[in-house]
């Protein structure tokens, strides 16, 4: 395909494709799928290898946040029947951070519902940043916890975070539709902020809302123009109890082919498969690993991913390797380009968002579940959703 050799061509040389030409990879059929990764995977090679970077969340704060994100089943009123609790303790929040460390992961992403935290709530991060550090030499560390005020980000660097995290999740346009009590250009100010205090900055993006391709355009070149060193693409599970339950509308086609457009669109940055992959790429993942060059290992934040020996074991069986604690995750001239990450001296990857993409991962992160017999394709697979009932918040030892 004529489109598909100047995609490549454009990505890489970083050069940014034409609306059209994204608009056009969304649009391509099933029978031009393997194309499309394959053509897709040529610029992720060129950038990061066969390298798989692996993240783990912690669950600072669980629950009870006053914003009203339609996707999240942490928002105001939800009656999802999450896991709820106020600010885990520094040793805590250390010590569920060491199980994804030890299980091979170099970026803790520290998460936290609300709209945004208090002074006396970065001192807590802080804190928590400060033991996890002590107890992890070279760990890579990413905070995500809503909207900051002047000053905060400043704040979070100094207290050693590599890295910041706040989604745009959708258009600008649609943007109203999702969520009331704060705007778009919140969400955008914040990742500002991070960037200019010399934070890594992350920031990404929920598909599967109802949104038109449009919108996905859209947001991905929002986001290109605000050059975050990594984008978290989540996959909306629609949980009950949540305003989207009924938006089951992405097929494992259409999740590869939206990964696909992203890094077309962002070629030489971190993409990350976020919270959703187990639940609408299922046994398409492996081949996702073409597209993405970064996942979280185990659960998110209120739901159970897949396990985490099963995550190793599928990077592995793909051809693919994961990312060391001494290796760079970003291409150099994203490295060294000042407040760049991609080293466990300067971050490398950064997350999703605070409310329901938490640090990457999208609230409804999604379990591969047993049944004694799989749904039709057409039908949703709730059957692969499960609440968080374990790790962060619990007695009970962690998925990782």
């Amino acid at each position: 395909m004529d489109l598909l050799n100047t995609l490549v061509d454009k990505g890489l040389r970083r050069e940014l494709p034409t609306r059209e030409e994204a608009l056009a990879v969304l649009a391509t059929s099933d029978d031009d799928l393997l194309d499309v990764v394959a053509a897709a995977g040529k610029v992720r090679r060129q950038w990061f290898g066969r390298r798989v970077k692996l993240n783990y969340l912690v669950n600072l704060k669980s629950g009870l946040c006053p914003e009203d994100c339609s996707y999240c089943s942490q928002r105001l009123g939800s009656t999802t029947g999450i896991l709820k609790y106020t600010w885990l303790k520094p040793d805590e929040a250390s010590q569920a951070a060491a199980a994804g460390l030890a299980g091979g992961a170099k970026r803790v992403c520290l998460v936290a519902s609300g709209r945004g935290p208090t002074d006396r709530d970065v001192d807590r991060v802080a804190g928590t940043i400060k033991a996890i550090k002590d107890q992890n030499e070279g760990v890579e560390v990413c905070a995500c916890l809503g909207l900051l005020s002047d000053g905060q980000a400043e704040r979070l660097r100094e207290a050693g975070a590599d890295a910041y995290n706040h989604n745009l999740n959708t258009s600008e346009a649609t943007y109203g539709d999702i969520t009331s009590t704060h705007t778009y250009a919140d969400r955008v100010d914040t990742v500002q902020k991070a960037h200019g205090a010399g934070l890594s900055a992350c920031s990404g993006l929920i598909a599967g809302m109802g949104e038109s391709d449009e919108d996905l355009v859209d947001v991905v070149f929002s986001l290109r123009e605000l050059d975050p060193d990594s984008v978290p693409v989540n996959f909306l599970i629609p949980v009950e109890g949540t305003p989207l339950a009924k938006e089951w509308n992405l097929t494992p086609q259409r999740c590869l082919r939206i990964l696909a457009m992203v890094r077309f669109v962002c070629p030489d940055v971190e993409v990350r498969i976020a919270g959703g992959r187990e639940v609408h790429l299922r046994t398409m993942q492996p081949l996702a690993l073409n597209l993405a060059n970064s996942i979280f290992l185990g659960d998110y934040l209120t739901t159970e991913g897949q396990a985490g020996k099963a995550d190793l074991e599928m990077i592995a069986d793909a051809g693919f390797e994961v990312e060391g604690a001494g290796e760079v995750t970003l291409p150099e001239h994203r490295a060294t380009a000042g407040g760049g990450c991609g080293s466990h001296e300067s971050a490398g990857s950064g997350c999703g968002s605070h409310e329901g993409a938490g640090c990457g991962s999208h609230e409804g992160g999604g379990v591969c579940g047993t049944s004694a017999a799989a749904p039709a394709v057409s039908e949703p697979r709730t059957d692969l959703v499960a609440v968080r009932r374990r790790g962060a918040g619990t007695d009970l030892a962690p998925n990782a």
